[in-house]
């Protein structure tokens, strides 16, 4: 019952707590990182994969991937990168940030941390969101081709 009227004044910081933090800022910034060599991977990657695409669909008899030429697919890819490099800039910035703040008990430097927390989750919730929707969209178009078929 004591909770329910504590204001947020009364939260503080403590030992325990600046533990979590640490230890979740540590583990953040491992994250991001590894993020930021896959992102730089999947960019490598990009330039390649119209010329993979080529030699694996003309050693299979040709059609499909070809005809839309390699540009299309290091376009896709290079796009692909470049959405989930937001991310782990936001996670990088959050640990960073978090870091700082509790070498420096900085209030402003906790608040910067806890404000790019928000934004990767933010820009993640939303990107599933995104995809939850053409997941919906593929199956109701799914359905309506099957039903389609069906009836021909």
């Amino acid at each position: 019952m004591e909770n329910q009227h504590q204001n947020l004044f009364d939260l503080q910081v403590d030992q325990e707590v600046s533990g979590y933090l640490a230890e979740t800022a540590k583990w953040a910034k491992f994250l991001a990182i590894v993020g930021f060599v896959m992102t730089g991977l999947m960019v490598i990657l990009s330039f390649f994969a119209g010329a993979i695409m080529t030699f694996y669909a003309s050693a299979m008899g040709g059609g499909g991937m070809p005809m839309m030429g390699g540009g299309f697919l290091t376009v896709i890819y290079l796009l692909l990168a470049l959405l989930i490099f937001f991310p782990y800039l936001y996670l990088y910035n959050f640990a960073s940030k978090m870091q700082a703040a509790l070498r420096s008990s900085s209030q402003e430097e906790l608040t910067k941390s806890f404000a790019n927390l928000k934004s990767c989750f933010k820009f993640v919730g939303i990107l599933t969101l995104i995809c939850l929707a053409f997941y919906a969209l593929m199956f109701v178009f799914g359905l309506i081709a099957g039903l389609a078929g069906a009836m021909a």
